[in-house]
């Protein structure tokens, strides 16, 4: 660990990146393919972040991970010949919770405002009262519900129409762009470890910086941690606090692919029926989210996932052999209140030669797109500062992690 007079000196041509994520080894390629030699510090033993997967019997990624074909997490992958093995989702085993029953079709308040697909949403007003006045109050209840998949959040439909409407149209689409990353997210950070490496980037894992180097500096670790390292309690937006179950169960016949739960927002899918080798010959691995309401505790919504579980697989409570259970506050994505966009968020040049990085910073996307963008964006200005700033105009007061 550095202390404050320790601060690493480095050349000015560097760049540093602390954070091993997502973003982190996104903007370590994009520097390093840009010519610059860059160190890449990450305080855990593993690179990887929110990207990791578990180990064991199990191989649970935390939160619904997903590839989605149209997006920039795909087109960096793809585009230097890293994207590892995945599979398309399968064409039938969707169902929904309606009405506190399983059925198969979506109701008619559901489809017929999707198929005006072209319409564009205004960001001044909330989800609820722009659907509401175009559709009814039972179609916005529906589609507020059916937003959950992405927002995470107990009550989609107080966010801007703008947010949720461009993102419902785009998880809603035919035939779905998402796609499943064989062996889980950690397959992608392989991925992404092992082209940055071969770039010639200096991976330093279990290891806490106190204070920045005075090189250009690409921050890509959580809020939280970035606000303490920085010293900039301007560093916070909006996020979902969810609470996330991941069940290993027998596989019985007949077990849905996935459910969309229309009465309370919540979200579950069978993940080893596009990749089985994420649990053991014979069972299953189930992953499901619901936005908890709040003051609600991860206890509480539990059970309201228990009881969405009940309706969607048949008999899991005898068939379970593993579970995991987590609250994820506000470490699923930025969410924009109605008046916001993404423009809004925090910036990612905070000054000095220091950029940030991440799913809450002000960059365009869907979940974790938002990642790759920002990283990229952070990574051109990184390089451009190193190339055009004196060593005395890159002096900056040094701030704190614990």
């Amino acid at each position: 660990m550095l202390a404050d007079d320790d601060a690493e000196v480095g050349s000015m041509d560097d760049v540093t990146v602390v954070g091993g994520g997502l973003a982190g080894l996104v903007a370590s390629i994009a520097c390093a393919e840009a010519g610059k030699p860059v160190r890449l510090v990450e305080a855990h033993a593993q690179l990887g972040g929110r990207a990791r997967s578990t180990t064991g019997d199990y191989t649970a990624n935390y939160g619904p991970h997903v590839l989605y074909s149209d997006g920039p997490v795909w087109d960096f992958l793809d585009d230097r010949g890293i994207l590892p093995p995945f599979a398309n989702p399968p064409m039938k085993g969707f169902r929904l919770r309606h009405r506190g029953k399983l059925v198969r079709t979506p109701p008619l308040g559901l489809v017929r405002p999707l198929l005006h697909r072209k319409t564009t949403a205004p960001v001044d007003v909330s989800f609820r009262d722009w659907a509401t006045e175009r559709w009814g109050t039972d179609s916005a209840a529906l589609l507020a519900s059916a937003a959950g998949v992405f927002s995470f959040d107990a009550n989609p439909g107080c966010l801007s129409a703008a947010f949720v409407w461009e993102r419902l149209v785009r998880v809603t689409s035919v035939p779905p762009a998402a796609r499943y990353v064989i062996g889980g997210w950690t397959a992608i950070v392989d991925a992404l470890e092992a082209h940055a490496r071969s770039l010639g980037v200096t991976i330093e894992t279990g290891t806490v910086l106190s204070s920045l180097p005075d090189t250009p500096s690409i921050v890509a670790i959580e809020p939280a941690a970035a606000r303490r390292l920085l010293g900039d309690e301007t560093l916070r937006w909006e996020g979902a606090r969810t609470a996330l179950l991941d069940i290993g169960l027998r596989t019985r016949r007949g077990d849905p692919f996935l459910v969309s739960d229309l009465d309370e927002g919540g979200w579950v899918e069978n993940f080893t029926i596009p990749d089985p080798s994420l649990a053991p010959d014979g069972h299953s691995l189930l992953q499901a989210q619901m936005g908890l309401r709040e003051d609600e505790t991860l206890e509480e919504g539990v059970v309201r996932l228990e009881a969405f579980l009940d309706v969607g697989y048949k008999g899991w409570r005898e068939r379970e052999t593993w579970r995991r259970r987590a609250v994820i506050d506000g470490r699923s994505g930025a969410l924009d209140l109605p008046g916001t966009t993404w423009r809004d968020r925090p910036a990612i040049d905070r000054g000095n030669g220091v950029f940030v990085a991440g799913d809450m910073v002000a960059a365009p996307g869907l979940l974790g797109e938002v990642s790759v963008t920002s990283a990229l964006s952070a990574a051109k200005l990184a390089v451009a500062y190193a190339g055009s700033t004196t060593t005395a105009a890159r002096a900056r007061p040094v701030g704190l992690r614990s």
